[in-house]
């Protein structure tokens, strides 16, 4: 009876800690996200700052996509606006019964920058569910 005892007890406790575990890499994730969102917000705020003087050229985009962690996927410029894809990504880490490993979650945010009718610029930053990196 008691060798039963003692791997149910155990088996408990392994399920505990996997449920534990499961739960803080779930909450490094989620933190990841938000500082790969909190990347893309600055981003476009450097890239408005860019577009008081002109829209910026591909190459100082890509450098200030770089700048922020981030990817320039694509960057297209129509009529008066430029709408840029980046790919941001932020690490976090990982625990495990066998140790602890560091993984990178990847978000695409599409960025439109325009000037409203009073000629003031203007960013809109979208998270995009689909990133077509190529």
């Amino acid at each position: 009876m008691a060798p039963i005892v003692a791997v149910l007890l155990a088996a408990a406790v392994l399920m505990y800690m996997g449920h534990r575990q499961e739960q803080a890499n779930e909450r490094n994730e989620r933190e990841a996200v938000r500082r790969a969102a909190t990347l893309a917000r600055s981003y476009a705020g450097d890239m408005l700052n860019e577009l008081r003087d002109r829209y910026p050229s591909e190459a100082r985009t890509r450098d200030i996509a770089q700048r922020h962690d981030g990817r320039l996927v694509s960057s297209t410029r129509s009529g008066e606006s430029l709408t840029t894809v980046v790919e941001f990504f932020a690490a976090y880490e990982e625990a495990s019964m066998f140790g602890t490993s560091y993984s990178r979650t990847y978000r695409c945010y599409s960025v439109v920058l325009q000037e409203d009718a009073k000629g003031v610029p203007q960013a809109r930053t979208t998270l995009l569910e689909k990133c077509d990196v190529a």
